[in-house]
């Protein structure tokens, strides 16, 4: 059990005189996490997404003979374990009676409450952090963003620039292009698009410079900007709890790519102990991120 926090801890919380209380007062992020994954609800201990090949091209079919018949199977498997999240803190019944400023009980609950919040912020982008980690894979057996993603089909496909590059103008018009030449796992090719550009704030000026400008950035040429004409993307997000400077991702419009369940929402509950008058205050969630189809995200860790 941790030390409660008791009036020796918060000596100058019991006499006056105290003009302010700082560290706690910080203006906070609006929430990041949603503009990264999908959100959807869960009931269960675990939920499974299950993919499916797709049949391939008609073949030739002569007059008189049998047509060729195709058939499909059940592709990766992806599983999200909810894992639970809680933290608490106990405080002496003296140090509730003797807190003169009440810098202890309700400003320790809203403390509690943002610790919960930095939390699932944190936990939301280390899937990104690891994106190119092969430590962490998914349900292909990679690492969310691979050059190598096997088909179940046969034959791989990538989801990750060929050459690693920082964020640019060329880089991101790389990106665009190997997006819309996605397939499915026989090889026929499907319709994706990119969507949102994330990134981290190391990346903002320069993604203002190559996205807003309605000329080339950086040339002498007077050359349109292809990005901003064809407005590729309607979203710039930026992370601020992306951990690598150089690291960038897009998210495409594929179906069940990014996602995260809600097992369990955040709930915040206080009680007394019984024996020693402690006042008693936690907060729990429970709750899974992570990817299905590796073709909702594409990703560049830079140069």
């Amino acid at each position: 059990m941790s030390t409660p926090i008791t009036t020796g801890s918060w000596g100058k919380a019991l006499w006056p005189g105290i003009n302010a209380w700082y560290g706690k007062a910080y203006a906070e992020h609006k929430e990041e996490f949603p503009a990264l994954f999908d959100t959807f609800r869960s009931r269960r201990k675990f939920e499974e997404d299950v993919g499916t090949t797709s049949f391939g091209l008609a073949a030739v079919q002569p007059e008189g003979s049998s047509v060729a018949y195709d058939s499909e199977s059940q592709g990766f498997v992806t599983r999200y374990t909810h894992v639970t999240y809680g933290l608490g803190f106990i405080i002496t019944k003296e140090m509730m009676e003797d807190d003169l400023y009440d810098i202890v009980g309700e400003r320790r609950s809203k403390a509690l409450a943002f610790s919960m919040r930095q939390t699932k912020e944190t936990v939301a982008a280390n899937v990104y952090n690891r994106a190119f980690t092969a430590a962490y894979a998914g349900g292909d057996g990679k690492e969310m963003c691979a050059t190598d993603h096997p088909n179940v089909a046969g034959g791989t496909w990538s989801n990750e620039l060929t050459t690693a590059a920082d964020l640019s103008e060329a880089s991101l018009e790389q990106a665009c292009i190997d997006i819309m030449k996605f397939t499915n796992d026989r090889g026929l090719k499907i319709s994706v698009m990119p969507e949102k550009l994330i990134i981290t704030p190391d990346n903002v000026f320069e993604a203002e410079r190559i996205l807003m400008s309605t000329q080339r950035v950086g040339t002498a040429d007077n050359d349109i900007n292809a990005l901003n004409a064809m407005g590729k993307f309607r979203d710039v997000v930026v992370n601020h709890y992306l951990t690598d400077a150089d690291a960038w991702f897009i998210r495409t419009n594929a179906p069940d790519g990014m996602k995260h369940f809600i097992r369990a929402e955040d709930s915040f509950d206080m009680d007394n102990d019984f024996d020693t008058d402690n006042a008693k205050f936690k907060a729990r969630a429970r709750y899974s991120f992570g990817w299905t189809d590796p073709r909702g995200i594409f990703g560049s860790p830079g140069a």
